[in-house]
Parts: structure tokens; sequence; C-alpha cells
């Protein structure tokens, strides 16, 4: 790494007048390089600063992906804990855990490094989930307090379905998208806060239904206008604070209309027939590729 200083040529006359020592390409002593009309100070690495090795760079985030793994793991631990002693009613307990489990994560991807492979090893996390739901889906692994806190109606063989795209939806975001993209967010964000208390509002408060689908009301659409968009907001300047994006009206905007599409087709009779873990990221997907 190098480390560029731009002096003019009346400033050089004075360092050398200043020093009267000649100038050397020491590896103590910085040396100059003309470049166009002004001189360029290069200055060497110091002895001792070598650059991250990929082994410790690796080790990194072998170690951030094992907390961000254990913290869902823990998560739905603790939510299966609550599905046995009935805490919560069951349809409640299964949206808790569909807005907790993906915001939390992405609470981990500033920690990983920016090496090439870390959105491979973040997306490990959510990996152990497809895996988790294709076992318990199939029935080659018997958890009836887990079922319970993931599924509508407590059947094993939902969990190929909804919980299955919700774990394929963010292991894919994280692989391929990663914490740069926008798109990332509004996807994830739609998909857990905003699919997740539409939910939860439209079943307490959503009287008014809407005229084009009887099962959805306005209530719990626009609420999760709100809450993908606010969700969107919010992570956009968390990861802002670590640099790795920027804060901008039109990216405001683009989480808007992501999330105001994303409601839409979640509230088309559609969603309910190829499941809206399916099509609330879909959708934030295709029209993120447009507005971002």
């Amino acid at each position: 790494m190098e480390t560029h200083l731009v002096y003019s040529s009346a400033h050089l006359c004075t360092l050398r007048s200043f020093s009267r020592l000649p100038l050397t390409s020491s590896p103590l002593r910085p040396h100059f390089a003309r470049a166009g009309r002004g001189v360029r100070l290069r200055r060497r690495p110091i002895m001792g600063m070598a650059a991250i090795s990929p082994e410790s760079t690796l080790v990194h985030d072998l170690g951030v992906s094992a907390l961000a793994s254990g913290v869902a793991l823990g998560l739905l631990r603790f939510f299966e804990e609550l599905a046995k002693r009935g805490v919560f009613e069951q349809k409640l307990n299964r949206k808790l855990v569909h807005i907790s489990v993906g915001l939390v994560f992405l609470l981990f991807w500033p920690f990983f490094s920016p090496g090439r492979y870390a959105p491979f090893f973040a997306a490990f996390a959510p990996g152990i989930n497809i895996i988790r739901m294709l076992l318990l889906g199939s029935g080659l692994w018997k958890n009836d307090a887990m079922v319970k806190s993931i599924s509508r109606f407590g059947d094993y063989r939902e969990l190929l379905k909804g919980p299955l795209y919700y774990a394929c939806t963010i292991t894919l975001a994280t692989s391929l998208l990663w914490r740069t993209s926008p798109i990332a967010i509004a996807l994830i964000c739609n998909l857990c806060a905003g699919d997740g208390m539409a939910d939860i509002v439209g079943r307490r408060f959503g009287n008014r239904k809407l005229p084009y689908n009887p099962s959805k009301s306005y209530a719990g659409t626009i609420s999760m206008v709100l809450a993908g968009f606010i969700a969107s907001i919010g992570y956009m300047h968390y990861f802002h604070l670590f640099g790795l994006m920027q804060e901008n009206w039109n990216t405001i905007l683009g989480f808007f209309l992501t999330s105001l599409a994303a409601a839409i087709v979640e509230s088309l009779p559609i969603s309910s027939d190829l499941d809206d873990n399916l099509t609330v990221p879909l959708t934030s997907f295709a029209v993120g590729n447009l507005v971002f």
C-alpha cells in the first residue's frame, strides 16, 4: 500500500534548502517522482506493517459466521421453547420467528471481511436452515416443538414451502447480492419486517378487507409497506455507519417503491397460491433492479 502526497515545485525547493540532504530512494526516506506539473511524494510501506493474510481473513469470517449461526439457532430455540409453553398463539409465534431471524442475521453482515469469500461464509448461517427445513419437512427429523413454532397449522410438510422459501431467499440474497446492494436490504426487510407485520396487524386490526382479496385487509397491506420501508431505511443507515452504503434520497425513494410493490403483490390472491415467502422477495428483486 502506498500513500501519495503532491507537492508543487516551489515546495520541493523549500524542502531541499531546508534539509540540505540528497533525495534518495532509501526505504527509510521518502522519494519523489515527477507526475505532470507537480511532484508526488511516495512513502514506502513501513516494515512489519504487512497486509492481513488470506488465512487470517478466512479465520475471521469463519468466526463471524459461527457467531451468526449460533445466534440464529439460539433465536429458533428460544421461540421453540415459547411454543412449547404456549406463551404466544401459534400464528403469532411463527411470525415473530419470521421477523426476528432474518433481521438479526443482517446485523452481522458488516462484521465480515471484504474478502471475496465472505458472502459465502455469511450464507452458511441461513444455509443451515435450508438443511433443517428439508430434514424436518421430509419427516427425516422429528421435532414437534420446532415445527409448531414455524408452521401455520403444525404440519411438518408445511416446512417444505414457506419456511424453506424463506431460508433460500436469505441465503441467495447473502451470497449473490451481499451488503453493498440496496436490493439485498429491501428484499430481506420486505420479507421479514414487511410480511411479518402485515400478518400481525392484519389479524388484529384488519376489519376492512380489500375488494379484490377478502383474505387481506387495508391495515395489513399498509403496515407491510411501512414496516418494510422503515426497516430498509434503518439498515441503510446502519450499513452507512460502516461505510458500506450511501445515504441519499434516491435510495430512500427506491426503498419506498420496492416496499409498495411488494405489499401490492402480497395482497393479491396469487400470493396465497404461490406463498408470499416466494412472491415478496421475487417482487422486491425485480423492482429493486429497476429503481436502484
